[in-house]
């Protein structure tokens, strides 16, 4: 049985989520290394995150179900200043990010994350979490 990695993650708690989706569409698939970075977190970039691993003539079903899955996720978030259902998630423009890319280019044994936000496609406004996240459900 040959099975190919589709996607990596940082988080368990969405490599578990996507994973309990796949197998409850009928697709066999399975988490690689989720074991060392739940009880390492440090070690996450060291060994390439939590893997999903798929059949090897599954690969194309799950690429698609796991596009559908962010279109999904990117189109429920409507836009406060032009209402659509355009976003998403890029590296932040600026200096910021920029002066990030020089860094870790000259420093390359320190690599430094960009940061990243959620932009509008139709106006270009822009939102660190997708509109329409409601921080009070979180608080209950």
């Amino acid at each position: 049985m040959d099975l190919e990695t589709v996607k990596t993650f940082d988080s368990y708690f969405l490599a578990n989520i996507i994973l309990g989706r796949l197998q409850a569409e009928g697709i066999e698939c399975y988490l690689k290394d989720e074991t060392t970075v739940t009880m390492d977190p440090i070690l996450t970039n060291a060994i390439g995150g939590i893997k999903l691993v798929v059949k090897s003539d599954q690969v194309d079903a799950v690429k698609a179900i796991l596009k559908g899955y962010d279109e999904e996720y990117l189109n429920a978030a409507t836009c406060p200043r032009c209402g659509a259902h355009q976003f998403s998630y890029i590296a932040k423009p600026g200096v910021t990010n920029f002066l990030t890319a020089v860094v870790t280019t000259i420093f390359g044994s320190y690599a430094v994350a960009p940061d990243y936000v959620y932009q509008c496609g139709n106006c270009g406004y822009e939102s660190e979490r997708l509109p329409g996240y409601d921080t009070d459900l979180m608080e209950k």
